[in-house]
């Protein structure tokens, strides 16, 4: 147990614990207002395994032609976006969906802009296999990693093993796992008592915000309920969302909720990139969507006022967490 004096030290996180078989440690950082984070008992974290989740993320090994990595689209700069419309793969491939930001991604129970994947470990291997994407395999990037003696003996101090499939998509899970953003202007307002970080209007944004319906999806401390809803983008859409997998109509045109934080910076928006701006998302939602069987109830028309709509925009930029986005 950590000493008193230790955690005087400490003002504006707190610290989670965690210890492993092998006597190494790993303090991960978690934001004041912020859950502690449940990891998988299979993949406990360690400076081993999250160092080599790193340099895989961020190495185009991966990729059918060694031409892209997980960075390609998910860039620290853009808060793990790329902003594009929709991601660009091996060859120029155009990728059906715009890049989903990579912010909390840890919090997450599900995966992918639909949420039909199960698990963080799991989505690793959807870009490696997709045409579009890495357009590689698994299998084949195991063994291609197996001839890297530097690789090899990562993957020996992380997981006592040489790459395999699965040794892959835990180490990069780790690494995902750290990429946590909690200290926005918001945050230093609500959770470390700083009542200058927000401005006036940004807080009548903020009353806006919890005033509309907005927060009945993008709630709690990651600004998302993390349910697959349908928000009225189209009335008939050309990606049928969760339906893809699932089969039923009740799930066209339906996506997860994102996450608002650091919104400001993964524009462009919605599950296809259409929407270029705040401002015109703000405009979606205030026109009450566009008319389809699945529309989410919430989502119904209101007005705002010139004032209001600036403040309201001005708000969800304090979302926005510097530190985060020069993240390495």
């Amino acid at each position: 147990m950590l000493s008193n004096k230790y955690l005087l030290g400490f003002f504006v996180v707190t610290f989670l614990f965690l210890s492993f078989d092998n006597n190494n440690q790993y303090f991960l950082t978690i934001p004041k207002g912020f859950p502690n984070l449940q990891i998988p008992e299979d993949n406990k974290l360690t400076n081993e395994r999250i160092h080599l989740g790193k340099k895989l993320f961020f190495d185009n090994i991966l990729s059918r032609d060694s031409s892209i990595s997980c960075a390609s689209c998910h860039k620290p700069d853009h808060a793990f976006t790329d902003g594009l419309k929709k991601a660009v793969g091996i060859k120029n491939r155009s990728v059906t969906r715009n890049t989903p930001t990579l912010t909390n991604i840890a919090y997450n129970k599900n995966f992918l802009r639909d949420g039909v994947n199960p698990s963080l470990e799991a989505q690793v291997l959807v870009p490696i296999h997709e045409k579009n994407e890495f357009d590689f395999h698994i299998l084949l990037a195991a063994e291609r990693l197996k001839k890297k003696p530097s690789y090899v003996q990562l993957f020996e101090k992380a997981y006592g093993g040489i790459p395999t499939p699965k040794l892959i998509t835990k180490a990069i899970a780790s690494y995902e796992r750290t990429l946590i953003s909690g200290n926005s202007r918001y945050d230093q307002y609500i959770y470390q008592n700083k009542k200058h970080a927000l401005s006036s209007s940004e807080k009548k944004g903020l009353k806006l915000f919890n005033k509309l319906y907005c927060v009945s999806c993008h709630s709690g401390f990651n600004f998302s309920n993390g349910e697959i809803v349908n928000n009225g983008l189209y009335e008939k859409y050309e990606d049928v969302g969760k339906m893809r997998v699932s089969l039923k109509e009740i799930d066209n045109g339906c996506f997860k909720v994102p996450t608002l934080r650091n919104i400001a910076l993964t524009a462009p928006y919605m599950h296809d990139g259409s929407i270029q701006t705040l401002e015109e998302v703000i405009d979606h939602y205030m026109q009450g969507g566009n008319s389809h069987p699945n529309k989410h109830p919430f989502i119904k028309p209101f007005s705002l006022d010139k004032s209001d709509r600036k403040n309201l925009v001005l708000f969800l930029k304090s979302l926005t967490d510097s530190s985060f986005a020069t993240i390495q």
